[in-house]
């Protein structure tokens, strides 16, 4: 290998294991996001309009306007929409790192080395796509339920507008 391959080759090396452990911290994500809309879900069947957060988080903020409580909404979903989006690009990068090794232990006959890095590729890419399968499945579901109650907000306020008007006035 020349000197600009074997340094592209260490540079992906090295990216490895924290793209690894990345992938993992994704996948602990998905798993708690899941188990919050979960959660939420059961409370929403036993009590249909007990859950509203952004009712709650307009009476603090109501001076942001609407603009405010949209950015807010954002802001609730952003974090699992990074990782829907960004752990099927990480996991085909922790797939093809170890591809070059093992492609090195075919020519080499060295079935055993071959093996071990096909495990670790096939490994994470099935975990990075479980992980952004969870995380869209959970974000579809989330902004569903946060649009529903921002388009219900927002349909309310002009009926309360001299609370509103109110509330911003002494802010």
């Amino acid at each position: 290998m020349n000197a600009i391959e074997s340094f592209l080759y260490e540079i992906s090396k090295f990216f490895l294991t924290p793209v690894l452990v990345l992938l993992c911290l994704m996948f602990v994500y998905a798993l708690f996001s899941l188990g919050q809309v979960s959660i939420d879900l059961l409370a929403r069947t036993r009590r249909p309009h007990g859950l509203r957060p952004l009712h709650r988080y307009w009476q603090r903020h109501a001076h942001l306007g609407e603009d405010g409580l949209e950015l807010h909404v954002l802001k609730q979903l952003e974090v699992q929409r990074i990782v829907s989006r960004v752990a099927p690009m990480l996991g085909l990068v922790a797939t093809m790192i170890p591809m070059g090794p093992a492609l090195v232990a075919v020519a080499a006959g060295n079935t055993k080395g071959m093996a071990e890095n096909l495990v670790v590729a096939f490994a994470a890419v099935i975990v990075a796509l479980l992980a952004a399968a969870i995380t869209f499945v959970v974000q579809t579901v989330r902004r569903r339920w946060l649009m529903e109650e921002l388009n219900a907000l927002l349909r309310a306020l002009p009926a309360c507008g001299a609370t509103v008007a109110g509330d911003v006035a002494h802010v």
